[in-house]
């Protein structure tokens, strides 16, 4: 398997979570940490969190996309180097900015925002690392 290949398996690991947590509903919602605001507009079946959570997914299932095709398994798409640097570039960003502005900002210190910025982080450095593969 190629460091693409591995960088794809993440984005896609995301996407099915994002999945997972509409179909698990408003106690997924907040196992997961996306708020009890939320969690709670899922349990009166609005559908804003299903389409924020599967809009989500569908762009992680684009960057897994991407990254299948650096890694031969798809296609080509369209401006892949440009997107894929885009992509590294938006995990790098995910990661750093809510802990940089997490002593200005109490919404930043949430468990959500630091263990979500650490896996962006992960995911950064595997579609870093890719690069140098």
């Amino acid at each position: 398997m190629n460091a693409w290949t591995l960088a794809a398996g993440l984005d896609f690991l995301a996407a099915a979570l994002h999945v997972g947590i509409v179909l698990g509903g408003p106690a997924w919602y907040r196992f997961f940490g996306a708020g009890e605001r939320m969690a709670r507009m899922a349990e009166r079946r609005h559908p804003w969190p299903t389409v924020v959570t599967l809009a989500i997914a569908s762009g992680l299932c684009v960057f897994g996309a991407y990254a299948m095709t650096a890694g031969g398994h798809f296609p080509a798409l369209p401006l892949a180097r440009e997107a894929l640097m885009a992509i590294t570039a938006i995990y790098a960003l995910r990661a750093v900015v809510p802990l940089l502005l997490a002593p200005l900002m109490a919404s930043m210190r949430t468990r959500f925002m630091i263990v979500s910025s650490l896996i962006c982080g992960v995911y950064a450095l595997a579609h870093g690392m890719a690069w140098s593969a």
